[in-house]
């Protein structure tokens, strides 16, 4: 059992819309118990979005649990059981009312491993069309154009506070500048 915790007991604490929050106890590898409280989500998608002029596309929203206004990858929630490919298609199109070509997957991101099950997968693509933006009764967000090398500078100066973001820039760069992109 090297390396790994046994559930004994989950007891299901909340279950809302976004997540639920479960109450474990657990055997720890020397056959010890621990307790864990875990928030079950779905998990996300977002998209590393590029022009043809190597500019990526942001959204800037306000996030309620930090008050402020985040400036972030187009990204959303995953529906139980949908595929992650068709949301980030989706996700993009209502965002930043644009649809991608070449799409390439850049991985998969554990936000806060120590207490979430949430797992974002992010793509990076080329804008191949410009449509209109579809976006929720609830959402409220601008698209900004950043030259890409400007972004990194904006990850690199912790202007970018978002891990999926920096994530997904980072990447893309590194993809952009070798040709993969």
């Amino acid at each position: 059992m090297k390396l790994f915790e046994k559930t004994l007991k989950s007891e299901t604490k909340f279950e809302g819309k976004i997540i639920t929050v479960k109450h474990d106890d657990v055997e720890l590898e020397n056959g010890s118990t621990a307790k864990r409280e875990i928030v079950c989500h779905n998990g996300g998608v977002c998209a590393a979005v590029l022009t043809e002029n190597d500019e990526i596309l942001l959204v800037r929203q306000f996030r309620y649990p930090y008050k402020e206004v985040l400036l972030e990858l187009p990204a959303g929630k995953l529906e139980k059981g949908e595929d992650p490919f068709e949301a980030v298609m989706r996700e993009q199109e209502e965002e930043t009312g644009t649809t991608g070509k070449n799409y390439v997957f850049l991985g998969d991101l554990y936000p806060t491993p120590g207490y979430c099950g949430e797992i974002i997968r992010i793509w990076a693509c080329r804008v191949d069309s410009t449509c209109s933006q579809n976006l929720d009764e609830d959402e409220f967000l601008e698209v900004e154009r950043i030259p890409l090398k400007k972004a990194v500078q904006m990850v690199l100066n912790n202007e970018i506070p978002d891990s999926k973001t920096q994530v997904g820039i980072l990447k893309a760069a590194f993809l952009a500048e070798s040709g993969k992109l």
